[in-house]
């Protein structure tokens, strides 16, 4: 049967008021789409619900009895109706977002306390992986949705960039590139590199822009985390092009950080699978991460440690 809630809530009044045209005026309708609403509805329950006359309108058995349950059923669809449109501003839940670890040191702690701060119904609850791992996770279901370095492959995700930053250069103050106000990629030519590995969402475009610069290189170490290059870095094990996110808010007391140019971004973005819809509730942790993570690009989070990009090269 395809029988609308309009023929329903049409019936209904008839069968309040008994009369056309007083429906009409309550429902919105004219007599003759009131009419029609009516034989419409007989039509879908094969049976009479009204005998109609010129001078009166009554119930036929079927009718009293749709008229005598109708209410109920109806108050109750409507109170359903209001439960699920409850849903969509429902701040209340456990939502699992996966990132790679810098983001997760240098950009999730904030959103974390963000969230507890302004939705505190809404439980952020993060997995701590290797970019690879994060895909996985959010392609799985595991996951609500991940934070990730612009992956190469996107054909199954929906993605959206919050957050644009460029590459720096790290090395030790004695270095002779530490003397630059910024550093061309052309610069890197010969040395000795320690990068991330290629786990890291970012160790792709690396690689890329050297490879764009037609720089020769020897990576000399690669590792999973900032924190071991600043060490090795300290070590005088080598030089190392980070993300700027990558530094930490306190800076680098025992290295220098300049800016590359030309300027190479990596981009940010919040990923979920395509053609599967966010909760309400983690859409709101979504917008949440969106938004801390824009106010961070707003304030030139890492321009410390002097990496904000100078107008031209020494």
């Amino acid at each position: 049967m395809n029988i609308t809630l309009r023929q329903l809530h049409v019936f209904q009044s008839v069968a309040a008021t008994r009369n056309f045209s007083r429906t009409g005026d309550a429902v919105g309708l004219t007599q003759p789409a009131v009419s029609r609403c009516i034989t419409e509805l007989e039509a879908q329950l094969g049976l009479k619900l009204l005998n109609r006359t010129t001078r009166e309108v009554t119930l036929t058995d079927a009718g009293q009895r749709l008229s005598a349950r109708l209410p109920r059923v109806l108050e109750e669809l409507e109170n359903t109706l209001l439960d699920v449109r409850e849903l969509a501003t429902q701040r209340r839940g456990r939502v699992r977002v996966a990132s790679s670890p810098t983001l997760s040191a240098n950009l999730m702690p904030d959103c974390i306390a963000e969230c507890q701060r302004t939705l505190p119904g809404l439980e952020l609850v993060l997995l701590d992986r290797i970019q690879s791992a994060v895909l996985a996770s959010v392609l799985s279901g595991e996951v609500d949705f991940g934070v990730v370095i612009d992956p190469s492959e996107r054909e199954a995700l929906h993605c959206e960039t919050i957050l644009t930053e460029p590459f720096c250069l790290a090395c030790p103050p004695g270095h002779r590139l530490a003397g630059k106000r910024q550093v061309r990629w052309t610069d890197l030519q010969g040395e000795a590199l320690v990068l991330l590995d290629h786990d890291s969402g970012s160790r792709r475009l690396i690689d890329r822009a050297l490879a764009e610069h037609g720089v020769a290189c020897t990576v000399a170490q690669e590792v999973g985390h900032p924190t071991t290059i600043f060490r090795m870095l300290d070590a005088g094990l080598g030089i190392s092009v980070i993300p700027t996110l990558a530094l930490p808010p306190e800076g680098l007391a025992r290295l220098a950080v300049r800016p590359l140019v030309p300027r190479v971004d990596r981009e940010i973005m919040l990923v979920h699978r395509r053609h599967r819809a966010l909760s309400p509730v983690a859409h709101a942790a979504w917008d949440l991460v969106k938004a801390v993570a824009v106010q961070r690009g707003r304030t030139g989070a890492g321009h410390k440690n002097g990496t904000k990009p100078a107008a031209s090269a020494d």
